[in-house]
Formats: C-alpha cells, sequence, structure tokens
C-alpha cells in the first residue's frame, strides 16, 4: 500500500490513546486524529491531546512517528521527515465505559479502611498468538542492572547451539540492548507485508524495538503505549516454528508483565538476581509476581556469582551462594551461578555472544562451563514443567 492520507491513518490505528477515558482504544477510533498531510516524503499529524501530561504527549509524539516512519519502510517509501502536532483539544469521541466501570471502581475503593488486593489479569489467554512455539520462556529481574538481557541472550544461545529453533524477543521496550549484544547495529528491518522479519544472527531469530525507533531517543512510555508495542512485537514478527522463544523482560513487576500474561500462555519464567541482599529483595518480587499470573517459576540465576581475573582466579567481589539460598526459601530450583569476566564484556560490546561458549583462555573456561551448566538445568526444568502440564509424558526406551 503507497502512502498517502488514507494509508497513515490505517497506520495509525495501531497507536493507542494514552488518556484513561479512552481504554487503549486507538487514536483514530477516538477521533483524535484532527489532521493528515503527505506530500514527496514529508509527512505532518495533528493529535488532540488535551489533558494529558508531558511524558504521555512525548511518548504519543515518539509512537505516531514510528508508526508512519514503519508504514513508509514496508511500503519501500523514502520518508524524509515526520511532524508530529499535538493540540490542547480534547478527542472527538470517547469510548462508553464498561458496565460498572470508573464509578464502580472509585466505590470499591471508599469507605471500607485498609487495602484492597489489586485484581491480577487472568494468564491463560482466549487464544494462542504462537501457535508454532512450543516454549515461552520469559526472562525477568526484580531491578535493573542485575544482567537479565545477558542472562536471556546466552540462554538462547545456548540453545540454538544443542540444536533448538530459538527466537529471541527483547521485551525491554524502555531499555532495549539487544543491538548492541547481538551486533544488530548495521542490519536493516526488513518488513514483509504487515510482518515484521526477525534478523538471522548466531543461530537465532531475534527482534527489538531498539530497531524500529531512534536509538538515541527515550521511550517515554505509560501502560497502554507499552502493552501496545508489545503485543506487536510479539504478533507482528515472524517467528516461525520455534522450539524456545525467550522473552527478555523489562526490570521490576510492571504493565509489561501484565500484558504479556494476558497475552501468551508461558512455560515459565526465570528470574535473575546477584548475590547481593538488596538484589534478593526485589528477586522475590518478582518470583512472587510471576507465580501470582500463574506463570510457573523454571528457576533463579545467580548473575555476577564471582569475578574471573585473566588468570583464572576467582574474586566474590559481590558475595556469593545468595541467590542459591533464596532459590531455596521460595523453593524453586536453582539453575545456576555465572561469573563475570573481562571477555563476557568484551562479547556482550562487540555482540558476538557464541563467543563466550568458546573460548580456551583460563579466565574463559568458568564461564563457558557455567553456560553450559546454565542451558541443561533449564531444558530440564522446561521437560519436567512440560510433564506437569500435561503436554509431554516420559518414555521408556528398551534396548
Amino acid at each position: 500500500m503507497p502512502v498517502d492520507k488514507d494509508s497513515i491513518r490505517l497506520a495509525l490505528t495501531r497507536v493507542p490513546h494514552p488518556s484513561a477515558a479512552s481504554q487503549g482504544a486507538d487514536i483514530v477510533a477516538i477521533g483524535a486524529v484532527s489532521k493528515i498531510a503527505y506530500c514527496d516524503g514529508y509527512a505532518s499529524v495533528r493529535i488532540a491531546a488535551g489533558g494529558l501530561h508531558a511524558d504521555q504527549r512525548s511518548g504519543l509524539m515518539q509512537q505516531v512517528s514510528a508508526a508512519i516512519r514503519l508504514h513508509a519502510h514496508q511500503a519501500n517509501e523514502q520518508l524524509n521527515d515526520v511532524h508530529v502536532e499535538l493540540t490542547d483539544d480534547a478527542p472527538q469521541g470517547v469510548p462508553p465505559k464498561a458496565a460498572g466501570g470508573a464509578a464502580a471502581a472509585g466505590g470499591a475503593g471508599g469507605g471500607g479502611g485498609g487495602h484492597r488486593p489489586i485484581p491480577i489479569p487472568p494468564s491463560a489467554p482466549q487464544s494462542q498468538p504462537l501457535p508454532n512455539v512450543k516454549h515461552l520462556i520469559a526472562v525477568g529481574a526484580g531491578k535493573g542492572g542485575v544482567g537479565k538481557s545477558t542472562i536471556a541472550v546466552n540462554l538462547a544461545v545456548g540453545l540454538a547451539r544443542r540444536g533448538h529453533a530459538v527466537g529471541l524477543m527483547d521485551g525491554d521496550i524502555y531499555g532495549p540492548s539487544f543491538p548492541t549484544m547481538l551486533g544488530l547495529q548495521s542490519l536493516d528491518t526488513n518488513v514483509r507485508g504487515s510482518i515484521i522479519e526477525p534478523f538471522a544472527v548466531h543461530g537465532i531469530k531475534a527482534m527489538t524495538i531498539g530497531k524500529l525507533v531512534d536509538p538515541e531517543k527515550p521511550l517515554i512510555w505509560r501502560g497502554p503505549m507499552a502493552h501496545g508495542a508489545f503485543k506487536q512485537l510479539v504478533e507482528q514478527t515472524g517467528w516461525g516454528e520455534l522450539d524456545y522463544l525467550i522473552i527478555d523482560l523489562p526490570p521490576g513487576t510492571g504493565d509489561v508483565a501484565l500484558t504479556m500474561a494476558q497475552l501468551l500462555k508461558l512455560t515459565g519464567a526465570v528470574v535473575v538476581c546477584t548475590p547481593q541482599k538488596v538484589a534478593q529483595d526485589d528477586a522475590i518480587r518478582a518470583a512472587r509476581m510471576f507465580q501470582q499470573l500463574s506463570i510457573e517459576v523454571l528457576g533463579v540465576v545467580e548473575n555476577m556469582s564471582c569475578f574471573v581475573g585473566d588468570d583464572g582466579k576467582e574474586y566474590d567481589i559481590f558475595g556469593r551462594g545468595g541467590a542459591q539460598l533464596m532459590a531455596q526459601r521460595l523453593g524453586v530450583p536453582f539453575l545456576g551461578a555465572v561469573p563475570i569476566t573481562m571477555s563476557l564484556r568484551e562479547n556482550s560490546d562487540s555482540g558476538d555472544p557464541r563467543a563466550n561458549f568458546t573460548g580456551t583462555a583460563p579466565r574463559d573456561l568458568p564461564l563457558a562451563s557455567a553456560l553450559e551448566k546454565l542451558v541443561t538445568n533449564l531444558e530440564n526444568q522446561v521437560a519436567l514443567a512440560g510433564m506437569r502440564a500435561g503436554r509431554t509424558t516420559p518414555q521408556l526406551t528398551i534396548s
């Protein structure tokens, strides 16, 4: 479809309006798009954004621009510039509130005294949007900076090295790191119709929002925008048939995890933690979140368990074993401890995760061994989870 006013309007139906009153409806449906102009590679739109906070307005501008640029890319047309104007007008129409909506919610919160539990959306969706994926595994953490994305990347690459068909999705909407860790900077995003082709790198299929937006602009998005971006990455990426799809989540217990629980039926989740007590506290919250969403915790990974110097000597700079004790306390499996090494940092910065499994220097051997053990333990826990869920049965071989 060529780029014109009508096709731009259609592309903007993918953008939810961030106001609470819109209930997640797109900006076209609620009449927020008041002007669309396009000529010779220059697009201009005007959006009613009355009542939105500054961060909501910024996020809305980014999503509108990204939707138009993606449409132009799909149409194989050169787009020189996108101008998004936000007005202080209210949208022309707002979807009617569901019965027992805001008023009922307000009534529930008052007069009772004390705190009421927050309702959690059901984890089992009406239909599985990825029927050709055998196992969906989320990798999460209670706090940032614990190496969650590093574990997700190496799990995916390690599984692929064992002959599995593996996909890796960067669900960390706010801080996508896969373009660097997978070396995607020089690769172009390919679109076939309405489907985004994942990047075939390091034996896996990978997709990240970091390749769909300006890499130097922050993604200042509230819940509905993050929900829409995550849903689009899941449903509009051509994953094909996979044995595993590893989903790297943002840190914490926010909107994206809830969206994932509503949208997908997961095999389970992996929680990443470092040895320190402060990291364990947050990791416990992440594990409890998955359990409350009826997502099985396949295990805990202790990342940065120690530092291995160039001579192979190990230093417990953060302490060691704290995550394993936490796993025992929670009653969930401990998948393994991964050290931090100079080569791990170098390979992550250069976008070559496969080298983490093949290093032969003294400093590399503990890392390769730990990653192989981690992958083996995850495979075992996935098999056990499948038996518990009734998806597979033990096989007896007589020889």
